[in-house]
């Protein structure tokens, strides 16, 4: 017995190694009916990301947000790094879902980035609400930052404000909520890729990096070879 012994210890490090590397493997395999992964190389937001724009190739990103929802707050700046990445070859649409019964100030937080874009600011006023949410957020009125990022951005306050408290921007965002929920939607931040929604568990940085590769890889072979 004694001297089967390290036969035996040797035998089931063996098989634990084994079983070790077969998990490995099956981690990096993709489940059924998800997006290939990319390549570590093309995971990253070096200049060799700029490779995955192919031109006269546009994948289009739908996102569902609410401005004072964290996790939408966090997924924001790797938004702006993937449509820096991708260049013309992503182009991203925002749709406002206020979760108003747990986000009491992301109502009017809709309403102030549509009252900018009356003023061809909208965008503006999208990134400076994700990017001082923390400032608004808890507020019992956050109308008064909005009407101060509003002055910074030189837009003209009174008509920012009109607008902000007019049904005309009521109706857009409103609009903007009952397409998500026909569309299934129930929770912020949601994406869709040219139409496919994306799973929560692949909304993250290397999620949405590997369906617009996907997308663009497939739309890139379907083109006709010249």
């Amino acid at each position: 017995m004694k001297r089967s012994l390290p036969f035996i210890i040797i035998l089931v490090v063996l098989l634990l190694a084994v079983g070790a590397v077969w998990k490995m493997w099956r981690a990096n395999q993709p489940a059924a009916g998800e997006l290939p992964l990319p390549s570590a190389s093309n995971s990253s937001s070096s200049p060799v990301a700029q490779r995955r724009a192919i031109p006269g190739q546009t994948v289009t990103i739908d996102e569902y947000g609410d401005y004072q929802c964290p996790p939408c707050g966090l997924l924001y700046p790797e938004l702006k790094k993937i449509e820096s990445e991708y260049g013309n070859s992503v182009h991203i649409v925002f749709h406002h879902f206020p979760l108003t019964k747990i986000h009491k100030n992301a109502m009017a937080a809709a309403h102030a980035a549509e009252a900018a874009g009356r003023q061809n600011r909208f965008w503006e006023m999208h990134d400076r609400l994700y990017v001082n949410q923390k400032a608004w957020a808890d507020e019992p009125d956050p109308r008064p930052a909005f009407i101060t990022y509003a002055r910074d951005l030189g837009l003209n306050v009174d008509r920012f404000t009109s607008d902000m408290n007019s049904r005309d921007v009521d109706a857009k965002v409103a609009a903007d909520f009952k397409e998500g929920e026909g569309r299934g939607i129930t929770g912020t931040p949601t994406l869709l890729l040219d139409g496919n929604t994306l799973k929560a568990e692949a909304t993250t940085p290397l999620g949405i990096r590997r369906g617009i590769d996907y997308l663009l890889a497939r739309k890139a072979a379907s083109q006709p070879s010249h």
